[in-house]
C-alpha cells in the first residue's frame, strides 16, 4: 500500500477529493488571483498537516486530492481552506472586494468524496476470510 501515513500510534490512508466554487460561479480565479489561491491552500495544508496529493485551481472552482490523519474531519480540514483564503484573496485584490462586497467569496458548502485503492469488494472479501477463525472460535460478526 502507498502513501500509507505512520504516526506512533496507528496507520492510515484516508484520502478524499474535495470541490467548492466561487460564489454565483464567478470565473475570477485568473492570473495572480489563481496563483495566489493556490500557494493559499498549500499553505493551510501545511499547517494543518495534510498533505495535497494533487488539485487544480480553475476559473470558477478548486479540486483537491488530499490525504489526512484521522484526528481530522473533512470539515475541519475545509473550514480553514475556504476561510483563510478567502479573507486573504479579499484583503489583497481590491476588484474581489467590489465583486464580493458582501465579503463571501466562496460559495456555501462543498464537494466531499472518499477515495483510496481499496473497493468495497476487497473490504467484504477480507471481512469474509476473518469470520473463520483458524481455532475454531466463533467470531462476532456485525450485520
Amino acid at each position: 500500500m502507498q502513501n500509507l501515513r505512520k504516526p506512533i500510534h496507528s496507520v492510515h490512508q484516508l484520502q478524499v477529493h474535495i470541490v467548492w466554487s466561487t460564489k454565483y460561479r464567478f470565473q475570477v480565479l485568473k492570473g495572480e488571483i489563481q496563483i495566489r489561491c493556490r500557494d493559499l491552500i498549500r499553505q493551510s495544508c501545511d499547517r494543518m498537516d495534510v498533505q495535497l496529493l494533487k488539485g487544480v485551481v480553475s476559473k470558477d472552482h478548486v479540486h483537491l486530492h488530499l490525504s489526512y490523519a484521522p484526528k481530522l474531519s473533512i470539515s475541519e480540514i475545509v473550514k480553514p481552506l475556504k476561510g483563510r483564503s478567502a479573507r486573504i484573496l479579499l484583503e489583497e485584490f481590491g476588484e474581489l472586494r467590489k465583486r464580493y462586497w458582501g465579503g463571501h467569496f466562496w460559495g456555501i458548502g462543498y464537494g466531499a468524496w472518499s477515495s483510496g485503492n481499496i473497493t468495497d469488494e476487497i473490504i467484504q472479501a477480507y471481512l469474509e476470510h476473518h469470520k473463520e477463525d483458524p481455532n475454531g472460535d466463533e467470531s462476532f460478526i456485525l450485520e
